[in-house]
């Protein structure tokens, strides 16, 4: 059994979480049986050992990393100590994070809100990408984004609304824009809530992208084959 440590660094609304969970319960439902999970509250100050895990996710935020709260800078400084010392995956601000903190740049996007189903080319063909897939599909909701890559970066996953949509570092540090463990019921529920922020052209060709088929399993798959490489290498 590998053990998972997820580093929380926001929550769903309120009335949503009540119907679809929070999102540890997301990513333990995307993860499935046979690992060990335990949740940190970054913004309680809550840090794992990084040592102590075979792998450690970070989760979205309705926050922005170039915001100036103490927990983001310490975020930051965690991320750049548990590199290498144990496999790091993050997802939508958690890729935001791993990008700023490891020599990229994250800003506001003048391309607006991506939401809904995005679809995505893959650009690296890494060992735990099996099946392998010439694109996938899977929920977005952000409106921050890479604009920089770190130098030592490869990108996994991109599109034209969002080039740096997955990265990776080395064999054991990966992350994705896109929310892999969003049910299409979920991100619809939080897209439309938004509905007032997003504009209704934007909200409305969101929902419907939502009632088709998505690659979430598969990039739940790819997931799991990325933390058992890393058990298998520690």
């Amino acid at each position: 059994m590998t053990r998972v440590a997820i580093v929380k660094t926001g929550a769903p609304p309120s009335a949503l979480a009540a119907r679809h969970g929070d999102y540890p319960a997301m990513f333990g439902a995307l993860l499935g049986e046979g690992h060990d999970i335990e949740t940190f509250d970054a913004q309680a100050g809550e840090w794992p050992d990084a040592a102590a895990f075979d792998a450690a996710i970070i989760t979205g935020s309705p926050s922005g990393v170039y915001e100036t709260d103490p927990w983001i800078g310490q975020l930051l400084d965690w991320i750049r100590d548990a590199k290498g010392r144990t496999g790091l995956i993050g997802v939508c601000f958690g890729h935001q994070a791993m990008a700023q903190a490891l020599g990229g740049r994250v800003e506001k996007s003048d391309r607006g809100w991506g939401v809904g189903l995005h679809r995505y080319e893959v650009r690296s063909l890494e060992p735990w990408m099996t099946p392998r897939a010439a694109t996938v599909a899977i929920p977005a909701s952000h409106q921050d984004q890479v604009v920089e890559k770190p130098a030592d970066a490869r990108v996994l996953l991109s599109s034209d609304f969002t080039p740096f949509a997955g990265l990776a570092w080395d064999a054991d540090a990966i992350s994705f824009q896109g929310h892999p463990e969003f049910t299409p019921a979920y991100a619809a529920d939080l897209t439309g809530g938004r509905r007032d922020r997003i504009g209704a052209v934007v909200t409305d060709a969101a929902l419907d992208s939502l009632t088709g088929p998505d690659d979430r399993a598969l990039v739940g798959e790819w997931v799991r084959r990325f933390i058992g490489s890393c058990a298998a290498g520690r």
